[in-house]
């Protein structure tokens, strides 16, 4: 039978290894990478395409959420599973609108992180119990076709992760592949969009928003 192979996707060294070990403890089932930060997770699951990736939402260069509408165009068949020690309603239906089938806190990791994993297997979505109400409203939502566009694009959200971690216009540029105009644009842009009147202020909400950590 052919092994179920996995993606661990987060920028702390110990959390990989112990999850790694986890994992592989299920039969069948083989951790085939690991990434340290979002845009590593993209190019490998691009490059592996595996069955299942374990997500972190906070971490450098590109987080969970941007990595994971990435990761879903480039690899289609993979599924995304959150794991993070993030807990906010908000947070949830963000990063499941951006695809993933599940949402894992990781204090509940030993005990449900198997078990969620075999639910997105099977096609099924998985919530952390502390959000027991949210998966319904959630399929609702995609059963019915809600529409619930973000006020910024994909690669705006990009730009202030990129922006927030101290990156100047031409390091944004140059991580993107984009001219530094381009940049500019795009940066005066989310300022008028989010009504953000200064790099501290754009910091602040990225921080808020949880696309970087304090």
């Amino acid at each position: 039978m052919k092994p179920v192979t996995i993606l661990i996707a987060d920028d702390h060294v110990v959390i990989r290894k112990g999850l790694r070990t986890l994992l592989e403890e299920r039969r069948g089932w083989k951790v085939v990478a690991e990434a340290a930060n979002g845009r590593e997770a993209v190019e490998k699951a691009a490059r592996l395409r595996p069955d299942l990736v374990v997500m972190d939402l906070s971490m450098p260069e590109l987080n969970g959420m941007e990595a994971t509408r990435l990761i879903l165009k480039a690899a289609p068949s993979s599924r995304v599973l959150i794991l993070t020690m993030h807990n906010t309603e908000e947070l949830v239906d963000e990063t499941l609108r951006s695809g993933a089938r599940g949402y894992v806190l990781k204090s509940d990791a030993e005990r449900e992180l198997v078990t969620a994993l075999e639910a997105v297997l099977a096609n099924r979505t998985f919530f952390t119990p502390a959000v027991p109400n949210l998966g319904s409203e959630y399929l609702a939502h995609a059963r019915f076709g809600t529409p619930a566009l973000p006020t910024l694009s994909s690669r705006e959200r990009q730009i202030i992760q990129l922006l927030a971690e101290g990156k100047s216009n031409k390091e944004v540029a140059g991580r993107l592949g984009i001219s530094v105009r381009t940049a500019e644009n795009h940066r005066s842009r989310i300022m008028r969009k989010l009504q953000l009147r200064s790099l501290s202020d754009l910091v602040r909400h990225a921080i808020r928003n949880k696309i970087i950590e304090a």
